[in-house]
């Protein structure tokens, strides 16, 4: 019993030697650990260029689930336009495109676009911001949409190839929404780069030509010129719409499928109506004018026009954006050509006064001179625009219509002598004009017809009409016109209606003349030609 005792006290004595060593050890151990966690926590900031595989910006940058809808986040977002001196040091949210980027060692330049606003933004390696972070955002293909928080920072120098100059984004979270394929058929910096003065009109398009455009117009609308060309094609809108319901005038809308040819021309687009046929309306006038005998006194309408003319020119297409309008009058149809003529020189203010951002932003891109108007309006006769036309050298009868080549001679001769790109035609010959356009009482050669013109390119044919019912027979007649084709025309005015006048107006000849482009394609965002009927 004594030998066992003693066995059992010395076994005791020895386990207790060895826990006190792992004790001391697991201290020592443990110490050395906390050592080490203290000094990686103190040197972090300095430790995150130094080559650190740990990527301490985990959740805030990467490829965000495909939006569905599934949650409401409550995040507010800032234009690009807004970002200015006065928001420096503020955080902000912006969603835009990633226009281009450029890695370089442990920073990464972002250049942001939003419509045809673009920014500067740095991302760079910092307390915020790994390498880990700067990879991805070296790796974002161009046109993703990305979110973006980053803080706004006042800068020396201007940064002249932005719209916003003063100012750039420093990147803290970068968040891909919707990412772009790695190939594009067209590069939004190619598409949009500036057109020289000196190349040819052939060349306009020499990096991206036309057809690679419309063939992928999605791509090519994103420029900044095109953007602002379509912004500023809504103001014209917006700005014929105000003017003249301030003026009075009532919004109709008329139909575009009709049962004959608007203007008793062959040039219609016949389309398959139930058991027979039907037609594209050419023209909406059939139906202004039967608004005027419906006592509505003033309307006016914006929709699509068809004509299938196979002409394949600058200024031609087969579907385009009418501005119409008709207006009764008490004596004379001057009241309405001075209320047309009033129209437009509101308009042109409002785009000189509303618009002028998108104004600069096509001119980065095309060189075009600024647009000229007399308020009033220049008015000239037709004769004294032919006898302008012989003085030049042009050989023309007083009967003749103006060619082509004619207009814009005209015009360049209106511009020398008046310094105006805006003028008014009146008192065409009557041989030229429709069968519907009332004579001049006083010169049977002449009619009550006028054109207008913007930099010498027709954007508007009006004049007044006839509007007894007699009197428009007699001169379909005379036209050779087939009565039974227009019998709801003429029997529309068989129960009264006030003398009237108006015109059509094509809208992307106005904008693409008022910007001084060359080519109506430009103003069209998806042209319809004889050639084109896609995308």
């Amino acid at each position: 019993m004594v030998v066992g005792s003693k066995g059992n006290g010395l076994a005791s004595a020895e386990d207790h030697t060895k826990s006190k060593k792992a004790q001391k050890k697991e201290a020592k151990d443990a110490a050395k650990t906390a050592r080490k966690e203290e000094r990686k926590a103190l040197n972090a900031s300095q430790q995150h260029d130094t080559g650190s595989d740990d990527d301490y910006s985990v959740g805030k940058y990467g490829q965000i689930p495909m939006i569905q809808s599934a949650e409401i986040i409550r995040r507010e977002f800032f234009h690009v336009k807004q970002l200015e001196p006065d928001f420096a040091n503020t955080t902000v949210w912006v969603r835009g495109r990633l226009h281009t980027s450029r890695a370089k060692g442990k920073q990464c330049f972002i250049v942001l676009r939003q419509q045809q606003y673009t920014v500067q933004c740095l991302i760079a390696v910092s307390e915020v911001v790994s390498k880990f972070m700067v990879k991805f955002a070296s790796n974002i293909t161009k046109e993703s949409i990305v979110d973006i928080e980053a803080v706004v920072r006042e800068v020396g120098s201007k940064i002249e190839s932005c719209t916003q100059k003063n100012v750039e984004l420093h990147v803290t979270q970068l968040f891909t929404v919707s990412p772009a394929k790695s190939q594009l058929p067209l590069l939004i910096e190619d598409a949009a780069r500036p057109i020289k003065e000196d190349e040819d009109m052939e060349g306009l398009n020499i990096r991206v030509n036309q057809d690679t455009r419309l063939d992928n117009r999605v791509l090519d609308l994103r420029t900044p010129a095109n953007q602002a060309i379509f912004r500023l094609e809504a103001g014209v809108c917006r700005l014929f719409r105000d003017i003249l319901t301030e003026k009075g005038f009532v919004e109709i809308h008329t139909p575009k499928i009709i049962p004959a040819a608007s203007e008793g021309g062959a040039n219609v687009f016949t389309v398959s109506y139930f058991k027979g046929s039907a037609y594209l309306a050419q023209s909406p006038q059939l139906y202004k004018q039967m608004a005027i005998a419906a006592d509505f006194d003033k309307v006016f309408t914006i929709g699509a026009v068809f004509r299938a003319e196979d002409s394949n020119t600058h200024r031609h297409l087969t579907e385009f954006v009418g501005l119409d309008l008709e207006m009764a009058f008490k004596y004379h149809y001057h009241e309405v050509l001075h209320t047309i003529g009033d129209t437009f020189t509101l308009m042109f203010k409002g785009l000189r006064d509303r618009y002028a951002d998108e104004i600069a932003s096509v001119g980065q891109q095309f060189a075009v001179e600024p647009f000229k108007f007399l308020d009033p309006p220049l008015q000239l006769e037709f004769p004294t625009a032919v006898a302008m036309l012989r003085e030049a050298g042009v050989n023309m009868g007083d009967e003749d219509d103006l060619s082509t080549p004619d207009e814009k001679l005209l015009g360049r001769l209106i511009r020398a002598k008046y310094d105006t790109d805006f003028y008014i035609l009146d008192k065409y010959p009557l041989a030229v004009r429709p069968f519907y356009t009332m004579p001049d009482p006083k010169d049977s050669k002449r009619s009550n017809s006028y054109d207008i013109f913007m930099r010498g390119e027709e954007i508007m044919s009006g004049a007044q009409r006839i509007h007894d019912a007699e009197f428009l027979t007699e001169r379909a007649k005379a036209h050779d016109i087939d009565l039974e084709k227009i019998r709801s025309y003429i029997d529309a005015f068989r129960f009264g209606c006030a003398p009237h006048a108006g015109g059509g107006i094509g809208l992307e000849r106005v904008v693409m003349l008022y910007l001084g482009l060359d080519n109506i394609r430009k103003t069209s965002m998806f042209p319809r030609d004889p050639k084109r009927i896609t995308p």
